[in-house]
């Protein structure tokens, strides 16, 4: 067998790999999204103050679409049904997370860890190594980047738009 065949038959069998990949993204973003989502839901009124005090235009019609949007997003990518279709608004979502949050924390996400031997926190003595966040955009840059690549991809043979749709990617 040469090499241009072992490339082809590779390149067939990568197939499945690409699209168990896809399936595995659409999963971990699911559940990425499903904590922001229930947050929001459980005190839309908080959120829509949160949101107003940023400076986000009508906060509360915002914090349900946000509310709204995060949720569908979470079904939708589980059952990889409308995949391209909710990868949209929720980049929509990503962009606004980096300008109006995560944005002016620069790009860390964790900043570095903190080694002290003898602090209270809280009023409990402790000891250890501390991780301190910065809260910066690098976590929601990955998943912007992982929501672009389901644009571009669509959800891959193991989802719902491929036996509804027949999409072959």
């Amino acid at each position: 067998m040469c090499i241009r065949d072992l490339y082809k038959e590779f390149t067939r069998l990568s197939e499945y790999t690409k699209s168990a990949g896809l399936l595995l993204l659409r999963l971990i973003l699911a559940y990425t999204f499903f904590a922001p989502a229930m947050l929001k839901w459980n005190d839309i009124g908080a959120i829509a103050q949160w949101f107003e005090y940023m400076g986000i235009p009508f906060p509360m019609l915002n914090a349900y679409m946000a509310a709204g949007t995060e949720m569908a997003g979470v079904v939708l990518l589980t059952l990889g049904l409308l995949t391209r279709f909710i990868s949209i608004p929720l980049l929509v979502i990503m962009f606004v997370a980096i300008v109006t949050v995560h944005g002016q924390n620069g790009f860390a996400f964790v900043n570095e860890a903190v080694s002290f031997t003898d602090a209270y926190v809280n009023g409990v003595r402790v000891s250890g190594t501390m991780i301190q966040l910065q809260n910066g955009y690098e976590l929601v840059l990955y998943y912007t980047l992982m929501l672009f690549v389901l644009v571009g991809s669509g959800a891959g043979k193991f989802s719902l738009d491929r036996l509804i749709f027949g999409e072959k990617n």
